[in-house]
């Protein structure tokens, strides 16, 4: 019998076995990843203490029967294909970190439009963030290098020089693997154009466009109004990971990340944009993507990060709370919730997207998002055949939006809307790049804080909620830190307060972790030793998140007669409660994720003591169906 359908047909038997024995050293998902497999073997990210030699890698391929598919200095890693018991053989050897399953990564849209949504305008971007008043300064994005890791950037005519001679996409390459096995004229072209790094897909032309459009294409005499991006004069590094479904996995987008950091003197790149995501399978700090935006950031790179669009999935509670996807959970990057704009430039109407994803994040408890920005059915770029176009045609910018020459009801054939947290994310990244041009010196953890500092809160209702009018389900958001973080993105308040010569305390900007005191029914939020939260008065929590989210001016968030306490028991109780996603009494998560205390672990979130699995919240029969987690029905345009 053929050893890899062989250690298939075990697996239910040996690898949870083996699994608890080395759980240290493997992810607890690994079990269900192999379960999953139709042959028993699972894509692989095997972390090394240091960076591996020839002899790690021989102790792989050989010894262990891996197949290496990547070399990932960056965090010291291989991307390998392996067999369970060949996992488990591994985790064995002293070199050997830790052992993730290569996840797969999305594009962070929406792509479903409920019925009954009409739009009678466009919805703002740059306007709410208050970015024309920085380009009057004359900052708008020039010599910054954004780092687009994405489904490839196409040129269009919004992404070209003042000039319109050349385009400011200044690098572009690939990361998708060919899988073309015929040399057809279709299989010929789409491989070229994979090699290019264009676009099969047509999110990163949208994303592209609100982080660096220049409105050539709405600027003309019938015009009344123009679709820019954020940072409208500033380059694009085109890394292409995801492929002409919008899929992707961990390994290329490390690899993309590793690339943006050796090319950041030569193309200046200062920022970089993950308008992608996946769920949070384990600690941001064993995870390989969250070491890899870690090491972007360490490097002097900005990483800008979608939140995610599972804010509405209620199997956790039924306020959407902790469904922030990596790696947008990691502590050091700027996490990115998306606001819906309700087609006026002006904050005062303005309410959270009800898909955005929540706070705190699972299984470290890290309070995001960081900031939020427009991301709802936002207008931004296309081109001829955009497949996201032409497979949503209800997804429209009328003529009528942008231009007075009485065509009104035709289609625009240069920009169409799309809704999620990928697109709060590319405004935010043209933000930070005008920023940088303002104040090179910038680093990463400064420009994080100057945009937490200055973020605009003043407005924001207490509660908002959307019902859907196809599934008659209300959804509520209440505005707090896990919800909002921060605050509404304002660009100009943070560079005046950049001018004014304020000084940012040394340390880091990560973002606190939210730990529940069961004594008195309350969360607080920690912040790191070497964080600068706290530092001084001028940049303590409170001051970052504001008072109204504290009880008595401490850094208690919600007792037990506010916001999350016992008066709003769907929120406050469902994470910390006594059925808490945290588990009973423990801010630590041990008995709730793992179901440590499960004798068999049927009730467990991962089902990892399950022989079937499928009781577990990603079982065997429900990995990415609709009903899972963070199934396909979990995204929304509102």
């Amino acid at each position: 019998m053929n050893r890899f359908v062989r250690f298939g047909l075990v697996l239910t038997v040996l690898f949870p076995l083996a699994l608890s024995a080395q759980n240290n050293k493997i992810a607890h998902d690994m079990a269900a990843a192999v379960a999953a497999s139709t042959d028993g073997s699972v894509p692989v990210i095997i972390q090394y203490k240091n960076d591996p030699s020839i002899l790690e890698e021989t102790l792989l391929t050989v010894t262990h029967n891996g197949r290496l598919r990547h070399r990932m200095h960056l965090v010291h890693a291989h991307a390998a294909t392996m067999f369970a018991a060949d996992i488990v053989a591994l985790a064995n050897e002293d070199a050997v970190q830790y052992i993730s399953v290569d996840h797969a990564v999305t594009a962070e849209q929406s792509v479903t439009v409920t019925p009954g949504v009409v739009l009678t305008g466009a919805n703002y971007t740059v306007e709410p963030i208050n970015a024309p008043q920085v380009w009057a300064q004359g900052y708008n994005g020039t010599g910054v290098g954004i780092a687009l890791i994405d489904s490839g950037v196409n040129p269009v005519d919004d992404l070209t020089t003042a000039n319109g001679w050349n385009y400011r996409i200044v690098y572009a390459q690939n990361f998708v693997p060919a899988t073309a096995s015929t040399t057809s004229a279709g299989a010929i072209a789409t491989a070229i154009a994979g090699a290019l790094g264009l676009d099969q897909y047509g999110h990163g032309t949208h994303v592209a466009g609100l982080i660096a459009g220049n409105g050539s294409d709405s600027n003309n005499k019938n015009d009344y109004r123009t679709f820019y991006g954020s940072a409208p004069n500033a380059n694009i590094i085109d890394l292409r990971v995801l492929d002409q479904n919008g899929n992707g996995t961990d390994s290329q987008v490390i690899a993309a990340i590793e690339r943006a950091i050796a090319l950041k003197d030569k193309y200046n790149i200062r920022v970089i944009n993950l308008s992608l995501g996946r769920p949070v399978w384990e600690s941001y700090t064993v995870d390989p993507l969250c070491q890899a935006v870690e090491q972007a950031w360490k490097a002097g790179i900005v990483v800008v990060v979608a939140a995610g669009n599972a804010g509405r999935d209620q199997n956790l509670n039924a306020e959407g709370y902790g469904t922030i996807e990596a790696p947008g959970n990691d502590p050091y990057v700027i996490t990115v919730g998306a606001m819906n704009t309700m087609q006026t430039p002006g904050l005062g109407d303005d309410v959270i997207a009800t898909y955005s994803s929540k706070g705190p994040s699972f299984v470290d408890q890290i309070a995001k998002p960081d900031i939020v920005a427009p991301g709802n059915l936002v207008t931004s770029l296309k081109f001829p055949g955009d497949p996201l176009a032409v497979n949503n045609p209800t997804f429209e910018t009328l003529l009528g939006f942008y231009q007075s020459n009485g065509n009104g009801n035709k289609n625009s054939q240069n920009y169409f809307p799309l809704s999620g947290t990928s697109m709060a994310a590319g405004v935010a990244s043209g933000a930070v790049a005008d920023l940088i041009q303002a104040q090179p010196s910038l680093t990463p953890d400064q420009v994080k804080a100057y945009l937490m500092r200055n973020a605009d809160r003043s407005y924001f209702p207490q509660t908002s909620s959307v019902t859907d009018q196809t599934t008659g389900i209300t959804y509520n958001a209440n505005y707090d830190a896990f919800t909002v973080g921060a605050g509404y993105l304002d660009i100009n308040a943070a560079l005046t307060d950049v001018q004014a010569g304020t000084v940012v305390p040394a340390g880091t900007a990560m973002s606190p972790v939210a730990t529940f005191n069961p004594a008195n029914n309350s969360v607080v939020l920690v912040t790191d030793q070497t964080a600068l939260w706290g530092a001084t008065a001028l940049w303590g929590a409170g001051n970052i998140y504001g008072q109204n989210a504290f009880v008595g001016g401490q850094t208690a968030l919600w007792g037990a007669t506010a916001l999350w306490g016992a008066n709003d028991p769907n929120g406050f109780t469902a994470l910390w409660g006594a059925t808490a996603l945290w588990g009973a009494g423990t801010p630590d998560a041990a008995t709730a994720l793992w179901g440590a205390s499960e004798t068999s672990g049927q009730t467990a979130l991962w089902g990892a003591g399950s022989n079937s699995g499928q009781t577990a919240l990603w079982g065997a029969t429900a990995l990415w169906g609709a009903t899972a987690l963070w199934g396909a029905s979990s995204t929304y345009p509102f």
